[in-house]
């Protein structure tokens, strides 16, 4: 008989609607009940595309004798980390304090009154990898929280005193200077890797925010070694299986050092990310591969994740079948069945083997270049792209015969918020308007479905938009209409995102920690409210709020959305120094407030060849200190920046203006260009 969870949307608690456990969504009648029993809460806390997650459910969720012991001793409340960030950040610096380390599944122990004693991640239903079973587990702590609650008591004490310390640092009134981004530079350098790119080694994470700094830092000259670290780390994964070669997009991360044999699933967010980072080295550097992951990657998002509403789906599993990676890897006979006298120009490009990389399979890798295979083995380079290109089509044609892995369909306004503006990037900078209609779309869908009463909600799926938003909803869906606005300019865009960032600080921000807290009045209040001042898988929400409100200030001339830029950058500078593989986007806002941004307007016509011409020298380059508005010549919609800004001689004019002195206005893309670089 379904339980509780069969009344949710989330397809990751939806997955559980059918265990055994009594399960709970978390809410007000799970903690009365546990209040009115004096039972303890088991929260567990996890997501769709979670391997070991599906591991624990199937060996301990799905079993009627452990069910029944946790239905018994406890009140179970199971969580969507991706629903719910609150909970999962409030919890895991909770698990984290307890044992050092954390990760998902979360198995969290609490007093009714929602205060954390004891925790873990995944365990076994035995005995076993040095872990206690999870029935020993249940029993041991069922019976220490009735009969050891002074023990219990001290532990909270203990926990509860030290949590949300990160994010109370004191305010800091130092300038800001470039100097951070210097000290963020060395520490990147130092922890490179210089064999197979990226930081640290196994597992590896592409961490496509510290990349980004590094493009910054060679933008402006400091270090052409920067943008050596970016082109390695770019090139290896996407010639690694942490890159589908079939079908475009990445997996989440890469199992070992090398960027071989990834962790299957593919999230959203990871791939906004890549996207947008192999776009901007696109744009530094000119590299045609650099386009085309961008593109192959963008496009796999609109066949396979986008619905028919335009929102953008959140992730797909790793598993299908109950086999992790089944639905990616190929043996030499499949690939022959498929590609006939084809198969072994193709596999030897992928480097297909009998013996295979993943456990008897091959997950297709590419381990040289084109130019080289081809010489190699006697074939034109022509003749290798189209079997190539042919394979993978005919490849992906026959994968799409395969039980797919489970879609996580549910719409998260924040992640959205990061693949709008992604496509509104590309679309102006590719010339695509498949990718702008895209972006209109779900822009559109954003403000109109998940903003029914001014506000934003958090998530949507079949039909229903729920859960007050947070922070980073707020911050990445503005930051996503500000993309929006530069390509298309429409001033629609520009409102929608200065109503939201003047909401969010509404909501959000705190006078007394000078910053913002992901949490509003309208969340659940918590044990801590969290605030979260690190960039990991995706930009923090403060760290996007205060990169959209350094534009708006520059775009509106709003001084109050100045000083709340910089007060968290003064707050966390040297934390971005010594940090920066958890700060990268603080860094990125960083690097826009100390370079004194360039002012970039248009006016013209967007009919007019010679303004498209204009905007392509300014879409096409890597720029990423600027602002971009413009105009016809009618209309300036009450801008600062395009007062007093008209055509001149009748032309399609740019103007260039820097730290409050402007050079003059050009209506040629050569002399934008050099505007623009100097």
């Amino acid at each position: 008989m379904p339980n509780r969870l069969s009344a949710e949307t989330s397809p990751y608690l939806l997955q559980h609607a059918n265990n055994p456990v009594d399960w709970y969504p978390w809410g007000d009648e799970a903690l009365q009940r546990a209040k009115d029993e004096d039972k303890p809460i088991l929260l567990s806390i996890g997501y769709s595309a979670c391997h070991w997650c599906h591991v624990m459910e199937r060996e301990s969720f799905e079993n009627e004798a452990i069910a029944q012991l946790m239905n018994e001793h406890f009140v179970s409340i199971k969580v969507d980390r991706e629903e719910r960030p609150d909970l999962d950040a409030v919890y895991m610096e909770a698990v984290q304090m307890l044992t050092g380390s954390g990760g998902w599944p979360m198995t969290v122990f609490l007093t009714p009154d929602g205060s954390p004693f004891y925790g873990g991640t995944y365990f076994p239903p035995v005995d076993r990898f040095n872990m206690p079973g999870f029935p020993r587990l249940l029993e041991s702590v069922a019976n220490s929280y009735h009969n050891s609650r002074e023990e219990i008591d001290r532990v909270i004490d203990q926990i509860t005193s030290q949590m949300g310390r990160t994010g109370q640092m004191p305010k800091g009134d130092s300038p800001v200077t470039v100097d951070t981004l210097h000290e963020a530079y060395t520490t990147l350098a130092t922890n490179f890797d210089y064999q197979n790119g990226g930081t640290g080694s196994a597992p590896k994470f592409p961490q496509a925010m510290n990349l980004e700094v590094l493009l910054r830092y060679y933008r402006h000259g400091y270090n052409d070694r920067a943008l050596e670290m970016v082109n390695l780390t770019l090139e290896k994964m996407a010639r690694g299986g942490i890159y589908d070669q079939i079908a475009g997009g990445f997996a989440r991360y890469s199992t070992d050092a090398y960027w071989l044999v990834p962790h299957f699933e593919k999230m959203l967010y990871d791939n906004a990310l890549l996207a947008r980072l192999y776009l901007h080295a696109h744009q530094a550097t000119g590299r045609g591969m650099y386009r085309r992951i961008t593109e192959e990657t963008l496009d796999y998002i609109l066949r396979e994740m986008t619905g028919p509403e335009g929102g953008f789906y959140s992730a797909t599993d790793a598993d299908s079948e109950g086999e992790e990676g089944k639905f990616f890897v190929w043996t030499p006979d499949e690939i022959q069945a498929v590609l006939g006298d084809e198969a072994g120009i193709f596999g030897g490009f992928f480097g297909v083997t009998d013996k295979g990389n993943f456990e008897g399979s091959n997950i297709l890798n590419i381990n040289q270049k084109a130019s080289e295979y081809a010489e190699k083995h006697g074939l034109e380079l022509d003749r290798l792209v189209d079997v190539v290109q042919r394979g993978k089509q005919a490849l992906l044609n026959e994968r799409e015969k395969r039980i797919h892995p489970l879609l996580d369909d549910k719409v998260l306004a924040s992640w959205n918020g990061m693949m709008l503006r992604s496509f509104a990037e590309a679309g102006a900078a590719f010339e695509r308007p498949d990718y702008l209609d895209a972006a209109i779309k779900n822009a559109n869908f954003l403000l109109e479905t998940m903003r029914p009463d001014g506000k934003l909600l958090r998530t949507f799926r079949a039909g229903q938009a729920k859960l007050p938003g947070y922070l980073e909803d707020y911050s990445f869906v503005a930051d996503g209409l500000l993309a929006l606005y530069e390509s298309t300019f429409d001033q629609r865009w520009l409102t929608e995102a200065t109503s939201l960032a003047d909401c969010m600080i509404e909501l959000f921000w705190e006078d007394e920690v000078g910053g913002f807290y992901d949490t509003s009045a309208e969340h659940d209040q918590l044990v801590v409210r969290p605030r979260d001042v690190l960039d990991n898988a995706q930009p923090c929400g403060g760290s996007v709020a205060t990169d959209v409100l350094l534009k708006l200030a520059v775009i509106t001339d709003n001084e109050d959305y100045r000083i709340k830029a910089a007060t968290p950058l003064m707050t966390l500078k040297d934390l971005m120094g010594r940090a920066p593989a958890g700060t990268g986007h603080w860094i990125a806002a960083l690097d826009f407030y100390v370079s004194s941004p360039k002012e970039v307007v248009i006016i013209g016509s967007r009919n007019d060849s010679a303004t498209e011409a204009l905007l392509q020298t300014v879409y096409g380059g890597f720029h990423p200190n600027k602002v971009l508005v413009g105009a016809d010549d009618a209309g300036h919609y009450g801008l600062p920046l395009l007062e007093s800004r008209s055509m001149v001689d009748g032309k399609p004019t740019a103007y260039v203006c820097q730290n409050y002195a402007c050079q003059l206005p050009v209506t040629t893309p050569e002399e934008l260009s050099t505007q623009l670089e100097d």
